[in-house]
């Protein structure tokens, strides 16, 4: 598939129907991470098969660990002892898999480099290599980006308080802490995704979660998983807001992850006059799952800020997209984290949507929209970022003429039939090379 693929949408074309989105990117990374780790084979349905994962698997692959594939998303992942690589492992844009993995690479007895793609390696590393070398972790980084280098060390555990309320920096820790001496305590200044907490517990790992403060007493030896992997909330989330913002629009979601601490977006867009229904309908892999229904209907602005921003920092650059309909003033504060995702994310959606004949105020720490406002079709560019590429195909969706996205195929990093999904459901997505 040519990498510069693009994506061209036709507005108008209200999108109706019952759907799935693909399996949880954060639960697929981490059952194939823990499921390394587990004392025999782990069973996967649901996995998400999209290039982020295959990052993961790959570089597990790597540390000689046997995964069957059955078919695209079944998977049997046989864990056991880690072996050396004969090579980097190479987590190309996969930013959850090379900060999980440091952690569980720290406490290992052979040295291991962990490293990605040039996009990754703008990312910030010190983040975990600081609490892990608190640890005791061996773990160096080129000027604080990967590739990292790891080797032998006896760790210890610590008390660690986060900075940020970041699942990625506290899963590196609480990892690291399986190979730890004593205790291992991560207190957090808020709300983050608990997805390595209750994966760890169902293991038969002793975690203990008390507020915001999560222990770790290494020790027991974890047990494989058989888990069913629920839709992704974050992927969900685009067909949400394209249904709150084509009008006549009607669809609903079935079999999405709604733990707490990722579906702050349904706060803020209930904030804003959302017409959304969610029902609970019973738990994967330790996680609420349900379904999520949303008619059109005419937003308003809100401010959004403080916890709620970890909850949904994912869902950002959609949000701005929802911002541009809202009549009013919307504004987000306390989101300095968005700068330092795959992109940019607060700069890359403002200039993009300029390019539609967006008004945005941008912020050091979030941003400013005063709507409604009326996007013009034209060409933007997904940015080899998956969240910019489809938040830019949805508001090509609402624009009053067509909307080309290229560089669109890195929807496949965490949402691969993005587009498939959208013409099942009316949308107005015309096949590559027309229009």
């Amino acid at each position: 598939m040519d990498p510069h693929e693009t994506l061209t949408l036709k507005p108008g074309m209200p999108l109706r129907g019952i759907t799935r989105v693909p399996g949880d990117k954060s639960i697929s990374h981490r059952s194939i991470l823990l499921g390394a780790l587990g004392d025999g084979a782990t069973q996967v349905r649901g996995w998400l098969a999209a290039g982020d994962t295959e990052a993961t698997l790959a570089a597990v692959q790597q540390l000689g660990i046997q995964i069957d594939r059955h078919d695209t998303h079944t998977l049997t992942v046989h864990g056991g002892q880690l072996r050396p690589a004969d090579a980097p492992l190479d987590f190309v844009n996969a930013g959850t898999g090379i900060r999980l993995a440091a952690g569980i690479m720290a406490g290992q007895k052979f040295d291991s480099v962990l490293d990605g793609s040039y996009q990754l390696r703008r990312r910030p590393m010190k983040r975990i290599t600081e609490p892990l070398q608190d640890m005791g972790a061996d773990i160096s980084s080129e000027e604080g980006k990967c590739p990292l280098s790891v080797r032998p060390a006896q760790l210890k555990g610590i008390e660690h308080n986060l900075k940020i309320a970041s699942a990625q920096v506290k899963s590196a820790i609480l990892l690291a802490g399986l190979f730890a001496d004593g205790d291992t305590v991560v207190v957090q200044p808020g709300p983050a995704r608990d997805h390595t907490e209750r994966m760890l517990a169902s293991m038969g790992a002793q975690v203990t979660v008390d507020g915001n403060t999560v222990t770790l007493t290494p020790g027991a030896t974890l047990q494989p998983m058989d888990l069913t992997v629920p839709g992704d909330f974050s992927s969900a989330a685009f067909l949400m807001v394209a249904g709150l913002l084509v009008p006549d629009s009607d669809l609903t979601i079935q079999g999405v992850n709604l733990n707490d601490t990722r579906t702050g977006l349904v706060d803020a867009l209930l904030a804003m006059g959302a017409d959304i229904d969610v029902v609970e309908t019973g738990l994967e892999a330790g996680e609420p799952v349900g379904d999520i229904r949303v008619r059109y209907c005419e937003l308003h602005g809100t401010t959004i800020g403080g916890d709620l921003v970890v909850r949904m920092i994912d869902e950002f650059p959609i949000l701005m997209v929802a911002a541009l309909s809202a009549s009013g003033e919307t504004i987000v504060r306390d989101a300095k984290e968005l700068r330092v995702k795959e992109t940019d994310r607060i700069a890359v959606m403002a200039t993009e949507l300029r390019k539609l004949g967006a008004n945005i105020e941008e912020r050091e720490d979030g941003f400013r929209i005063v709507g409604p406002q009326t996007l013009m079709g034209s060409v933007v560019d997904g940015h080899d970022d998956h969240r910019i590429a489809m938040s830019m195909a949805v508001a090509g969706l609402v624009a009053d003429e067509m909307t080309v996205v290229t560089d669109a195929k890195c929807a496949n990093d965490s949402f691969p039939g993005f587009a498939e999904t959208l013409m099942e459901l009316g949308g107005g997505l015309l096949p590559e090379g027309q229009g």
